[in-house]
Protein backbone atom coordinates (compact mmCIF):
# COMPACT_ATOMS: atom_id res chain seq x y z
CA UNK A 1 0.00 0.00 0.00
CA UNK A 2 1.39 3.29 -0.50
CA UNK A 3 2.33 5.44 2.51
CA UNK A 4 -0.14 8.13 3.35
CA UNK A 5 1.64 11.01 3.68
CA UNK A 6 2.78 10.20 0.05
CA UNK A 7 -1.00 9.21 -0.48
CA UNK A 8 -2.17 12.92 0.46
CA UNK A 9 0.34 14.65 -2.17
CA UNK A 10 -0.98 12.13 -5.11
CA UNK A 11 -4.90 12.69 -4.41
CA UNK A 12 -6.22 14.91 -6.52
CA UNK A 13 -9.21 15.32 -5.25
CA UNK A 14 -10.82 14.33 -1.64
CA UNK A 15 -14.24 13.12 -0.91
CA UNK A 16 -14.85 14.60 2.24
CA UNK A 17 -18.11 14.24 4.29
CA UNK A 18 -19.30 15.50 7.66
CA UNK A 19 -18.13 14.32 10.87
CA UNK A 20 -19.75 11.69 12.87
CA UNK A 21 -22.53 12.94 14.68
CA UNK A 22 -23.50 11.63 18.30
CA UNK A 23 -24.08 7.68 18.21
CA UNK A 24 -23.60 7.61 14.40
CA UNK A 25 -21.81 4.60 12.68
CA UNK A 26 -20.57 5.15 8.69
CA UNK A 27 -20.15 1.73 7.35
CA UNK A 28 -17.97 0.89 4.07
CA UNK A 29 -18.75 -2.42 2.58
CA UNK A 30 -19.53 -3.29 -1.73
CA UNK A 31 -22.40 -5.58 -0.60
CA UNK A 32 -24.88 -4.55 -2.89
CA UNK A 33 -26.72 -7.42 -4.21
CA UNK A 34 -29.77 -8.72 -2.91
CA UNK A 35 -28.96 -11.28 -0.38
CA UNK A 36 -25.64 -9.25 0.84
CA UNK A 37 -27.52 -5.54 0.63
CA UNK A 38 -30.44 -7.86 3.13
CA UNK A 39 -27.83 -8.76 5.12
CA UNK A 40 -26.10 -5.50 5.89
CA UNK A 41 -30.08 -4.00 5.90
CA UNK A 42 -30.02 -6.53 9.59
CA UNK A 43 -26.84 -4.91 10.97
CA UNK A 44 -28.30 -1.72 10.31
CA UNK A 45 -31.55 -2.37 12.36
CA UNK A 46 -29.69 -4.27 15.35
CA UNK A 47 -27.45 -0.79 15.09
CA UNK A 48 -30.68 1.52 14.87
CA UNK A 49 -31.95 -0.64 17.95
CA UNK A 50 -28.75 0.43 20.36
CA UNK A 51 -30.06 4.09 19.57
CA UNK A 52 -27.39 4.68 16.68
CA UNK A 53 -28.02 6.13 13.45
CA UNK A 54 -26.46 4.36 10.32
CA UNK A 55 -24.88 5.46 7.49
CA UNK A 56 -24.64 3.41 4.48
CA UNK A 57 -21.48 4.25 2.42
CA UNK A 58 -21.56 1.63 0.10
CA UNK A 59 -19.31 1.32 -3.00
CA UNK A 60 -20.55 -1.35 -5.96
CA UNK A 61 -17.90 -3.06 -7.76
CA UNK A 62 -14.98 -4.53 -8.52
CA UNK A 63 -14.49 -6.51 -5.18
CA UNK A 64 -13.92 -3.82 -3.10
CA UNK A 65 -11.08 -2.15 -5.67
CA UNK A 66 -13.29 0.84 -6.21
CA UNK A 67 -13.98 1.12 -2.02
CA UNK A 68 -10.90 1.26 -1.61
CA UNK A 69 -9.79 4.23 -3.89
CA UNK A 70 -12.11 6.27 -2.20
CA UNK A 71 -11.23 4.93 1.44
CA UNK A 72 -7.61 6.21 1.03
CA UNK A 73 -8.82 9.81 0.19
CA UNK A 74 -11.30 10.12 2.99
CA UNK A 75 -8.45 8.68 5.34
CA UNK A 76 -5.77 11.07 4.11
CA UNK A 77 -8.63 13.78 4.27
CA UNK A 78 -8.30 12.92 8.21
CA UNK A 79 -12.14 11.93 7.66
CA UNK A 80 -12.53 7.94 8.01
CA UNK A 81 -15.42 6.00 8.12
CA UNK A 82 -16.32 3.92 11.15
CA UNK A 83 -15.85 0.46 9.58
CA UNK A 84 -14.60 -0.31 6.64
CA UNK A 85 -14.76 -4.04 4.74
CA UNK A 86 -11.17 -5.13 4.37
CA UNK A 87 -9.49 -8.28 4.94
CA UNK A 88 -6.49 -10.58 5.09
CA UNK A 89 -2.79 -9.04 5.27
CA UNK A 90 -4.63 -5.40 3.95
CA UNK A 91 -5.63 -4.92 7.03
CA UNK A 92 -2.06 -5.46 8.60
CA UNK A 93 -1.07 -2.71 5.69
CA UNK A 94 -3.77 -0.31 7.42
CA UNK A 95 -2.55 -0.64 10.96
CA UNK A 96 0.95 0.12 9.75
CA UNK A 97 -0.36 3.54 9.05
CA UNK A 98 -1.46 3.98 12.11
CA UNK A 99 -5.45 4.58 11.32
CA UNK A 100 -6.83 1.85 13.08
CA UNK A 101 -8.65 1.59 16.45
CA UNK A 102 -7.49 -0.78 18.64
CA UNK A 103 -11.09 -3.19 19.48
CA UNK A 104 -9.32 -4.54 22.55
CA UNK A 105 -11.80 -3.63 25.38
CA UNK A 106 -14.74 -4.63 22.94
CA UNK A 107 -13.06 -8.08 22.13
CA UNK A 108 -12.52 -8.85 26.10
CA UNK A 109 -15.47 -7.98 26.92
CA UNK A 110 -17.48 -10.30 24.34
CA UNK A 111 -14.73 -13.28 25.03
CA UNK A 112 -13.03 -13.07 21.37
CA UNK A 113 -10.40 -14.90 21.77
CA UNK A 114 -11.98 -18.19 22.92
CA UNK A 115 -15.40 -17.53 20.09
CA UNK A 116 -12.21 -17.66 17.30
CA UNK A 117 -9.83 -20.18 15.87
CA UNK A 118 -6.44 -18.73 16.85
CA UNK A 119 -5.45 -19.01 13.20
CA UNK A 120 -8.42 -16.76 12.10
CA UNK A 121 -7.92 -14.20 15.19
CA UNK A 122 -4.44 -13.44 14.14
CA UNK A 123 -5.57 -11.93 10.78
CA UNK A 124 -7.99 -10.10 12.87
CA UNK A 125 -5.19 -8.64 15.36
CA UNK A 126 -1.85 -6.21 14.88
CA UNK A 127 0.53 -6.67 16.90
CA UNK A 128 -1.70 -8.46 19.44
CA UNK A 129 -4.67 -5.89 19.03
CA UNK A 130 -7.72 -6.37 18.00
CA UNK A 131 -7.93 -3.80 14.88
CA UNK A 132 -10.94 -6.19 12.61
CA UNK A 133 -13.99 -8.19 13.40
CA UNK A 134 -14.63 -11.00 10.90
CA UNK A 135 -17.82 -11.43 9.73
CA UNK A 136 -18.11 -14.91 8.07
CA UNK A 137 -16.24 -17.95 6.83
CA UNK A 138 -15.99 -19.35 2.92
CA UNK A 139 -14.64 -22.37 2.47
CA UNK A 140 -12.64 -22.78 -0.61
CA UNK A 141 -11.84 -25.86 -1.61
CA UNK A 142 -15.32 -27.04 -2.39
CA UNK A 143 -16.13 -29.64 -5.10
CA UNK A 144 -19.50 -29.40 -6.65
CA UNK A 145 -20.89 -31.92 -8.53
CA UNK A 146 -24.14 -32.80 -10.15
CA UNK A 147 -25.77 -35.44 -8.76
CA UNK A 148 -27.94 -36.47 -12.16
CA UNK A 149 -25.08 -36.10 -14.26
CA UNK A 150 -23.11 -38.44 -11.97
CA UNK A 151 -25.42 -40.89 -12.21
CA UNK A 152 -26.11 -41.13 -16.45
CA UNK A 153 -22.46 -41.00 -16.62
CA UNK A 154 -21.91 -44.40 -14.09
CA UNK A 155 -19.67 -42.49 -11.32
CA UNK A 156 -21.16 -44.39 -7.90
CA UNK A 157 -19.77 -41.92 -5.29
CA UNK A 158 -18.15 -38.72 -4.77
CA UNK A 159 -14.10 -39.42 -5.62
CA UNK A 160 -12.12 -38.67 -2.60
CA UNK A 161 -8.80 -38.90 -4.11
CA UNK A 162 -7.40 -37.06 -7.59
CA UNK A 163 -6.72 -40.71 -9.44
CA UNK A 164 -10.60 -41.49 -8.58
CA UNK A 165 -11.69 -38.04 -9.83
CA UNK A 166 -9.82 -38.71 -13.14
CA UNK A 167 -11.66 -42.13 -13.51
CA UNK A 168 -14.97 -40.22 -12.74
CA UNK A 169 -13.98 -37.68 -15.24
CA UNK A 170 -13.20 -40.13 -17.88
CA UNK A 171 -16.38 -41.36 -17.57
CA UNK A 172 -18.09 -38.17 -17.71
CA UNK A 173 -16.38 -37.53 -20.94
CA UNK A 174 -17.22 -40.52 -22.63
CA UNK A 175 -20.83 -39.71 -21.90
CA UNK A 176 -20.75 -36.60 -23.80
CA UNK A 177 -20.76 -34.07 -21.01
CA UNK A 178 -18.34 -31.45 -19.55
CA UNK A 179 -16.57 -33.13 -16.52
CA UNK A 180 -15.33 -29.69 -15.41
CA UNK A 181 -17.29 -26.41 -15.21
CA UNK A 182 -14.36 -23.50 -15.02
CA UNK A 183 -14.39 -19.55 -16.28
CA UNK A 184 -11.57 -17.71 -17.47
CA UNK A 185 -10.13 -15.26 -14.75
CA UNK A 186 -6.75 -16.17 -12.52
CA UNK A 187 -8.50 -16.34 -9.44
CA UNK A 188 -10.42 -19.09 -11.07
CA UNK A 189 -7.40 -20.85 -11.97
CA UNK A 190 -5.93 -20.18 -8.85
CA UNK A 191 -8.89 -21.61 -7.00
CA UNK A 192 -8.33 -24.62 -8.42
CA UNK A 193 -4.91 -24.67 -8.04
CA UNK A 194 -4.51 -24.18 -4.56
CA UNK A 195 -7.27 -27.24 -3.99
CA UNK A 196 -4.98 -29.34 -6.21
CA UNK A 197 -1.40 -28.40 -3.72
CA UNK A 198 -3.39 -28.94 -0.97
CA UNK A 199 -4.71 -32.17 -2.03
CA UNK A 200 -1.59 -33.65 -3.34
CA UNK A 201 0.19 -31.96 -1.02
CA UNK A 202 -1.18 -31.85 2.64
CA UNK A 203 -2.03 -28.88 5.02
CA UNK A 204 1.81 -28.76 5.59
CA UNK A 205 3.25 -28.23 2.02
CA UNK A 206 0.55 -26.23 1.52
CA UNK A 207 1.56 -23.93 3.67
CA UNK A 208 5.10 -23.96 3.18
CA UNK A 209 4.81 -23.55 -0.48
CA UNK A 210 1.82 -20.90 -1.11
CA UNK A 211 2.14 -19.13 2.31
CA UNK A 212 5.41 -19.16 3.56
CA UNK A 213 6.61 -18.97 0.07
CA UNK A 214 9.31 -21.36 1.08
CA UNK A 215 11.86 -21.91 -1.98
CA UNK A 216 12.22 -25.51 -1.44
CA UNK A 217 9.12 -26.20 -1.07
CA UNK A 218 8.30 -23.80 -4.23
CA UNK A 219 10.65 -26.43 -6.56
CA UNK A 220 10.24 -29.59 -4.62
CA UNK A 221 8.96 -32.74 -6.46
CA UNK A 222 5.06 -32.44 -5.04
CA UNK A 223 4.80 -29.04 -6.10
CA UNK A 224 6.07 -30.80 -9.77
CA UNK A 225 3.22 -33.20 -9.14
CA UNK A 226 0.19 -30.45 -8.49
CA UNK A 227 0.99 -28.58 -11.60
CA UNK A 228 0.93 -32.27 -13.46
CA UNK A 229 -2.36 -32.73 -11.55
CA UNK A 230 -3.33 -29.48 -12.35
CA UNK A 231 -2.99 -29.67 -16.23
CA UNK A 232 -4.31 -33.19 -16.31
CA UNK A 233 -7.66 -31.21 -14.73
CA UNK A 234 -7.55 -28.60 -17.58
CA UNK A 235 -8.20 -31.48 -20.28
CA UNK A 236 -11.54 -31.97 -18.66
CA UNK A 237 -12.71 -28.34 -19.36
CA UNK A 238 -14.63 -27.01 -22.64
CA UNK A 239 -12.97 -25.16 -24.94
CA UNK A 240 -15.59 -22.29 -23.85
CA UNK A 241 -14.01 -21.83 -20.55
CA UNK A 242 -11.78 -18.85 -21.80
CA UNK A 243 -13.61 -15.73 -20.58
CA UNK A 244 -16.12 -17.40 -18.94
CA UNK A 245 -17.58 -15.59 -15.22
CA UNK A 246 -17.39 -18.18 -11.96
CA UNK A 247 -21.51 -18.41 -11.73
CA UNK A 248 -22.04 -19.41 -15.55
CA UNK A 249 -19.60 -22.17 -14.69
CA UNK A 250 -21.84 -23.04 -11.93
CA UNK A 251 -24.81 -22.40 -14.10
CA UNK A 252 -23.14 -25.42 -16.14
CA UNK A 253 -23.36 -27.58 -13.29
CA UNK A 254 -26.73 -26.76 -12.03
CA UNK A 255 -28.27 -27.58 -15.47
CA UNK A 256 -27.05 -30.92 -16.07
CA UNK A 257 -24.28 -29.82 -19.22
CA UNK A 258 -21.18 -30.26 -16.49
CA UNK A 259 -20.70 -32.75 -14.04
CA UNK A 260 -17.73 -31.19 -11.43
CA UNK A 261 -16.48 -27.61 -10.28
CA UNK A 262 -13.86 -26.17 -8.07
CA UNK A 263 -15.43 -23.04 -6.27
CA UNK A 264 -15.78 -21.65 -3.13
CA UNK A 265 -19.45 -21.97 -1.20
CA UNK A 266 -20.69 -18.61 -3.00
CA UNK A 267 -21.49 -21.07 -5.41
CA UNK A 268 -24.10 -22.70 -3.45
CA UNK A 269 -26.12 -19.65 -3.75
CA UNK A 270 -26.44 -20.26 -7.76
CA UNK A 271 -27.77 -23.75 -6.39
CA UNK A 272 -29.99 -21.87 -3.87
CA UNK A 273 -31.36 -19.61 -6.03
CA UNK A 274 -32.17 -22.26 -8.76
CA UNK A 275 -34.56 -24.31 -6.30
CA UNK A 276 -31.42 -27.25 -5.92
CA UNK A 277 -31.39 -29.13 -2.87
CA UNK A 278 -27.89 -30.60 -1.57
CA UNK A 279 -27.43 -34.19 -1.54
CA UNK A 280 -30.61 -34.99 -3.65
CA UNK A 281 -30.00 -32.10 -6.99
CA UNK A 282 -26.15 -31.51 -6.19
CA UNK A 283 -23.08 -32.74 -4.04
CA UNK A 284 -20.79 -30.25 -1.76
CA UNK A 285 -17.70 -32.15 -0.77
CA UNK A 286 -14.11 -31.24 -0.35
CA UNK A 287 -11.89 -31.44 -3.17
CA UNK A 288 -10.25 -34.73 -3.38
CA UNK A 289 -7.32 -35.07 -1.54
CA UNK A 290 -8.36 -32.33 0.94
CA UNK A 291 -11.05 -33.94 3.01
CA UNK A 292 -8.88 -32.89 6.43
CA UNK A 293 -7.63 -29.94 5.43
CA UNK A 294 -10.02 -26.38 5.06
CA UNK A 295 -9.49 -22.95 2.82
CA UNK A 296 -10.61 -20.43 4.33
CA UNK A 297 -11.70 -16.67 3.04
CA UNK A 298 -12.71 -14.60 5.95
CA UNK A 299 -14.35 -11.33 5.39
CA UNK A 300 -14.32 -8.64 7.74
CA UNK A 301 -14.22 -4.92 9.13
CA UNK A 302 -11.68 -2.88 10.00
CA UNK A 303 -12.83 -0.23 12.08
CA UNK A 304 -10.86 3.42 11.87
CA UNK A 305 -9.41 5.55 14.48
CA UNK A 306 -12.00 8.38 15.49
CA UNK A 307 -11.98 11.51 17.58
CA UNK A 308 -15.80 11.91 18.61
CA UNK A 309 -16.60 9.85 21.98
CA UNK A 310 -19.72 9.08 20.87
CA UNK A 311 -18.71 7.51 17.81
CA UNK A 312 -16.29 5.29 19.12
CA UNK A 313 -19.23 4.01 21.29
CA UNK A 314 -21.42 3.31 17.93
CA UNK A 315 -18.33 2.11 16.42
CA UNK A 316 -17.43 -0.44 19.75
CA UNK A 317 -21.11 -2.21 19.66
CA UNK A 318 -20.42 -2.27 15.79
CA UNK A 319 -18.11 -4.49 16.23
CA UNK A 320 -19.64 -6.26 18.78
CA UNK A 321 -22.58 -6.57 17.04
CA UNK A 322 -20.77 -8.25 13.95
CA UNK A 323 -19.70 -10.67 15.99
CA UNK A 324 -22.83 -11.22 18.45
CA UNK A 325 -24.93 -14.71 17.44
CA UNK A 326 -28.05 -12.48 15.45
CA UNK A 327 -26.02 -11.31 12.86
CA UNK A 328 -24.12 -14.38 12.40
CA UNK A 329 -27.10 -16.37 11.81
CA UNK A 330 -29.07 -13.99 9.28
CA UNK A 331 -25.82 -12.87 7.43
CA UNK A 332 -24.57 -16.31 6.74
CA UNK A 333 -27.91 -18.20 5.77
CA UNK A 334 -27.79 -15.12 2.92
CA UNK A 335 -24.26 -15.15 1.82
CA UNK A 336 -23.96 -19.16 1.53
CA UNK A 337 -21.21 -18.66 4.16
CA UNK A 338 -20.92 -20.25 7.50
CA UNK A 339 -20.50 -17.94 10.90
CA UNK A 340 -16.88 -17.35 12.03
CA UNK A 341 -18.27 -17.37 15.70
CA UNK A 342 -17.52 -20.80 17.34
CA UNK A 343 -20.17 -23.11 19.00
CA UNK A 344 -23.17 -21.40 16.78
CA UNK A 345 -26.04 -23.45 16.54
CA UNK A 346 -26.46 -24.58 12.59
CA UNK A 347 -30.10 -25.70 12.75
CA UNK A 348 -31.15 -23.82 10.22
CA UNK A 349 -28.02 -24.19 8.00
CA UNK A 350 -28.47 -27.16 5.42
CA UNK A 351 -25.93 -29.84 5.15
CA UNK A 352 -23.57 -28.04 2.94
CA UNK A 353 -23.08 -25.54 5.77
CA UNK A 354 -23.19 -28.13 8.67
CA UNK A 355 -19.99 -29.73 7.12
CA UNK A 356 -18.60 -26.89 6.38
CA UNK A 357 -18.83 -25.65 10.23
CA UNK A 358 -17.89 -29.49 11.11
CA UNK A 359 -14.71 -29.03 9.13
CA UNK A 360 -14.29 -25.50 9.88
CA UNK A 361 -14.11 -26.54 13.77
CA UNK A 362 -11.91 -29.74 13.45
CA UNK A 363 -9.25 -28.49 10.92
CA UNK A 364 -8.98 -25.39 13.59
CA UNK A 365 -7.88 -28.37 15.97
CA UNK A 366 -5.41 -30.30 13.37
CA UNK A 367 -4.00 -27.92 12.01
CA UNK A 368 -5.94 -28.25 8.33
CA UNK A 369 -7.27 -24.71 8.72
CA UNK A 370 -5.35 -22.45 6.22
CA UNK A 371 -5.95 -19.23 4.23
CA UNK A 372 -6.66 -19.29 0.73
CA UNK A 373 -4.04 -17.35 -1.32
CA UNK A 374 -6.31 -17.09 -4.07
CA UNK A 375 -9.11 -14.78 -2.53
CA UNK A 376 -6.25 -12.23 -0.48
CA UNK A 377 -6.12 -14.00 3.09
CA UNK A 378 -2.39 -15.13 2.53
CA UNK A 379 0.73 -13.22 1.37
CA UNK A 380 0.97 -9.87 -0.18
CA UNK A 381 -0.99 -8.14 -2.64
CA UNK A 382 2.73 -7.75 -5.04
CA UNK A 383 3.24 -11.24 -4.71
CA UNK A 384 -0.22 -12.93 -4.93
CA UNK A 385 -0.69 -11.28 -8.39
CA UNK A 386 2.33 -11.94 -9.42
CA UNK A 387 1.77 -16.08 -8.44
CA UNK A 388 -1.76 -16.02 -9.90
CA UNK A 389 -0.52 -14.90 -13.06
CA UNK A 390 2.53 -17.23 -13.42
CA UNK A 391 -0.50 -20.05 -12.51
CA UNK A 392 -2.94 -18.47 -15.35
CA UNK A 393 0.05 -18.36 -18.14
CA UNK A 394 0.98 -22.64 -17.32
CA UNK A 395 -2.48 -23.01 -17.73
CA UNK A 396 -3.41 -21.27 -20.77
CA UNK A 397 -0.22 -22.29 -22.34
CA UNK A 398 0.20 -25.99 -23.14
CA UNK A 399 3.33 -25.10 -24.50
CA UNK A 400 4.70 -24.30 -20.89
CA UNK A 401 6.67 -27.23 -19.78
CA UNK A 402 5.63 -28.65 -15.90
CA UNK A 403 9.72 -27.60 -15.22
CA UNK A 404 8.94 -24.13 -16.71
CA UNK A 405 5.81 -23.83 -15.04
CA UNK A 406 7.79 -24.75 -11.01
CA UNK A 407 10.96 -22.18 -12.27
CA UNK A 408 7.81 -19.68 -12.94
CA UNK A 409 6.11 -19.96 -9.98
CA UNK A 410 9.13 -20.06 -7.54
CA UNK A 411 10.49 -16.90 -9.37
CA UNK A 412 6.74 -14.93 -9.19
CA UNK A 413 6.95 -16.07 -5.22
CA UNK A 414 9.76 -13.56 -4.66
CA UNK A 415 7.89 -10.63 -6.07
CA UNK A 416 7.87 -7.78 -3.29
Amino acid sequence: MMKLSKLATAVAFVMTGSAAVAGEVEVLHWWTSGGEAKSVGELKKIMQGKGHTWKDFAVAGGGGDAAMTVLKSRVVAGNPPAAAQIKGPAIQEWANEGVLANLDAVAKAEKWDSLLPGVVANVMKYKGNYVAAPVNVHRVNWMWANANVLKKAGVAGTPKTWDEFFVAADKVKKAGLVAVAHGGQNWQDFTTFESVVLGVGGAKFYQDALVKLDPKALTSPTMTKSLETFRKIKGYTDAAAPGRDWNLATAMVIQEKAAFQFMGDWAKGEFTAAGKVPGKDYICAAAPGTGNAYTFNVDSFAMFKLKDATAQKAQGDLAAAIMGNEFQEVFNLNKGSIPVRLGMKMDKFDDCAKLSSKDFVDTAKSGGLVPSVAHGMAISPAAEGAIKDAVSQFWNDDKISVADGVKNIAKAATTK
